[in-house]
């Protein structure tokens, strides 16, 4: 990918602003992901960010002691929630996130600007966010739940611009996982490739296809605390955690 064409994130946002989307994600070894985007077509653009193209992210998750958040996406409740800060490392600055899925099976994630210095805390303001966002979302007393960090995810991503369909990709490599007790899993041999395309297929999944590669269930929250704690409940990633996981 370094002889692509860079692309600039004001560019970017223009051009491939995906208010409808599909999303799919895929898990491949770090070579057979060498070897699907050599593929790529020589107008690929990559996103490039004051000289830099692979990008730090760290997302720490909040839930309850419980795991209420896990559980109920572990179980794809129709009503569930994601609390996390998301901090873009190279240029130092945060979010903390949320996203819900409601009655009518929509997702919406909304986000509001965060202290870098607080990722891993609920702050006051913070804490206000979350609960009204639960409220909204019908679960009773959110005031009443406790939320603590739970899980921190580490990568480093690289977004690429599709201009023959409007679409875009991401890839994430140097892959970890660390929980509350501070064991952690590191997957440097991994990819998760992720396309964002309208009504139209990718080229990248089309050129994913052609190497014989298929969507995979994964989610960098989930899969990631049932590989770190094999006692909890996980069919919905068995198949990954399985073959990339060991579990």
């Amino acid at each position: 990918m370094s002889t692509l064409a860079p692309i600039s994130l004001a560019e970017l946002t223009a051009a491939a602003e995906l208010q409808t989307r599909v999303d799919r994600k895929y898990v491949l070894t770090r070579a057979q992901a060498g070897t699907v985007l050599r593929d790529l077509a020589p107008d690929t653009r990559v996103l490039e960010i004051d000289g830099t193209r692979a990008m730090a992210y760290e997302s720490v998750y909040f839930d309850t002691r419980d795991l209420l958040s896990y559980r109920m996406a572990a179980h794809a409740r129709r009503r569930r929630f994601k609390l996390r800060t998301r901090s873009y490392v190279d240029s130092a600055t945060s979010f903390l996130e949320m996203k819900t899925r409601g009655a009518r099976s929509t997702t919406v994630k909304e986000r509001i600007e965060y202290d870098p210095a607080h990722r891993d805390v609920l702050t006051e303001e913070g804490r206000e966010y979350a609960d009204a966002a639960l409220d909204g979302l019908g679960i009773p007393e959110p005031e009443r739940l406790e939320l603590l960090p739970t899980l921190v995810t580490r990568y480093r991503r690289r977004t690429l611009y599709l201009p023959a369909s409007g679409s875009r990709a991401t890839v994430d490599t140097d892959l970890s996982w660390e929980s509350d007790d501070g064991t952690t899993i590191l997957r440097p041999d991994l990819a998760i490739i992720e396309t964002k395309s309208g009504s139209r297929i990718s080229e990248v999944d089309r050129l994913l296809w052609g190497h014989g590669h298929r969507p995979d269930r994964i989610s960098k929250f989930g899969t990631g605390l049932a590989a770190l704690r094999p006692d909890l409940p996980a069919n919905k990633w068995a198949r990954v955690l399985r073959r990339h996981f060991g579990v």
